[in-house]
């Protein structure tokens, strides 16, 4: 997928109160970025994307980005399927850490996904609360 194609989903899930030209991320345009998408039969539902971005303060690493899933798809295993794809194209390039910032309403899924809570709560201005969730990533 390209980040354009994504970009609808993330701003009717993570953005809807803000611009559209929001959901433009830094990197979404990188050589090494991917976009990843589930699919209800040809119904784009869910969304996640990668790229090679180190946590700040730690060194290498890639950063989960703009995971969504559409509302009324949600408890259906696309967003696991989608860390579990995210997974796999971070250990193709050996191991290393997956982080993200993640909505306090998400804590529960990254945990069972297997991510750890990193840091302190912190605020993305217009947006929300937030913590940083991490996970090893062997080859």
């Amino acid at each position: 997928m390209t980040a354009d194609e994504v970009r609808p989903l993330r701003h009717c899930v993570l953005r809807p109160e803000q611009p559209f030209g929001s959901t433009a991320y830094p990197g979404d345009d990188l050589a090494d970025s991917v976009h990843l998408g589930a699919f209800d039969a040809d119904r784009l539902v869910g969304i996640a994307s990668v790229y090679r971005e180190a946590r700040p303060g730690r060194p290498g690493g890639w950063r989960l980005r703009g995971m969504a899933i559409a509302p009324e798809a949600r408890g259906r295993g696309y967003g696991m399927a989608l860390v579990s794809a995210s997974l796999e194209h971070v250990a193709a390039s050996g191991p290393g850490e997956l982080w993200c910032n993640a909505r306090l309403s998400a804590i529960g899924f990254y945990r069972r996904a297997g991510f750890e809570v990193a840091g302190e709560e912190f605020n993305v201005p217009g947006i929300g609360p937030h913590v940083v969730m991490t996970r090893t990533v062997s080859s």
